[in-house]
């Protein structure tokens, strides 16, 4: 199996290709198969590792038999990693500085990333094929600004040790050049401040010659809870298309999931709510109901999906509550938000519920990443097996920082 399914390029020999193949009147790809198969006639097939052991497709669906390298930035507990390996492809190099984090990824993957990513050089990071990235979402999202608003802390780009965290990302992908690069992040990161925080991740993103594109989607067609993230994803321009014609996937057909599928039977009573609790939910609704505002408990549609999980569940469970007959609600179990994230339940939980319950609030839905990544391979198959002109070789990095100091 290849180590890598799109190559760095050294400018030299892209601008021999391109030469050469003008010469010939051939396409880039018509020129290097041509060349391959010159050096398996010599003997030389072994020596020339770029298309080896690339598998043809059997099938409708070519992406689904495209090897791929990526790496797992910002990692949580691996719901990109869950969701690529599951479309074939292999985790290089993963890196998360919270040490909870890090005993549950190296339980369910049996690698510890690295940790803190602004100690991490660049060229630390190896090449691949895909960047993936929930990059720190709380300075942008409407509870992680409410609250730094209500302590007198900075929020967005202003927060130093999240909001800024964004620059480093930016740093690493102008370094290393990933011809995929694949973000997730909080619905509210196109609203903050004023629409101003997109507008800068965007042109940032989009001056490092990539084509951008950016979409909200709610993973209740996926698993049985409203979760509303923005899915971004950008392709090199030196290896694709200026713009690619890269589309967003729509919820599987069928039966939507519901949220009593992914309840215990008989889940421990130390997950009811004391009548303490309780009553303080109930007198705090009431109290801001009676303000006009929407805070309160959420009782939840066991027919239905439910609230967003965030990384607060811990606290009191009171976005998510599970009713109960003759008992007061009860939250939901550390299994139940496995399930209901849509992680696979045979992975066992390794940390407390406490961090558990935080652990799954701030992770991103492995369907989700599963369905847009197979979006994106799409786009990579087509190049290589539909698009006569195309041949995926990617320019050198340094020869791209060249070329944009002297444009």
């Amino acid at each position: 199996m290849p180590d890598q399914l799109i190559r760095n390029i050294p400018d030299d020999l892209l601008l021999w290709i391109e030469q050469e193949r003008k010469d010939q009147r051939k396409s880039k790809q018509e020129f290097c198969l041509r060349m391959l198969e010159r050096a398996r006639e010599v003997g030389d097939r072994d020596r020339l590792p770029l298309f080896n052991a690339l598998p043809a497709p059997k099938g409708d669906d070519p992406s689904e038999f495209i090897p791929f390298k990526f790496v797992d930035l910002f990692a949580g507990i691996g719901g990109f990693r869950q969701a690529l390996q599951r479309l074939g492809g292999t985790c290089r190099y993963s890196v998360e500085w919270d040490k909870y984090c890090q005993k549950t990824y190296r339980e369910w993957y049996g690698e510890t990333p690295k940790g803190n990513i602004t100690s991490i050089r660049p060229s630390e990071i190896p090449d691949c094929d895909i960047l993936g990235a929930g990059f720190p979402c709380q300075p942008f999202s409407i509870a992680g600004v409410s609250k730094k608003k209500s302590l007198g802390h900075a929020h967005g780009f202003e927060c130093v040790n999240q909001g800024n965290l964004f620059f480093t990302l930016a740093t690493i992908i102008e370094e290393k050049r990933p011809p995929i690069i694949f973000l997730e992040n909080v619905k509210n990161l196109r609203s903050h401040d004023g629409g101003n925080t997109w507008r800068v991740i965007e042109k940032k993103l989009r001056s490092l010659d990539y084509d951008i594109h950016a979409q909200v989607i709610d993973a209740a067609g996926w698993v049985p809870q409203h979760r509303e993230r923005i899915y971004i994803v950008g392709f090199d321009k030196h290896v694709f298309d200026d713009r690619v014609d890269f589309t967003y996937p729509a919820p599987p057909d069928g039966v939507r999931p519901k949220l009593r599928d992914i309840l215990d039977p008989k889940p421990d009573a130390k997950y009811t709510l004391t009548d303490h609790l309780w009553n303080y939910l109930q007198e705090y609704a009431r109290k801001h109901r009676e303000a006009g505002n929407g805070f309160g408990y959420g009782l939840a549609n066991l027919d239905g999906v439910s609230r967003t999980l965030s990384a607060r569940y811990f606290k009191d469970g009171s976005e998510i509550l599970i009713p109960q007959d003759g008992k007061n609600p009860r939250r939901l179990t550390p299994q139940e938000c496995q399930r209901l994230m849509g992680f696979d339940d045979r992975l066992k939980i390794v940390v407390s519920d406490t961090q558990a319950y935080k652990q799954f609030g701030n992770a991103v839905v492995p369907k989700v990443v599963e369905a847009v990544g197979r979006q994106i391979l799409k786009v990579v198959a087509k190049h290589l097996t539909n698009t006569k002109n195309e041949c995926l070789l990617k320019r050198g990095t340094n020869g791209v920082a060249r070329m944009r100091k002297s444009s």
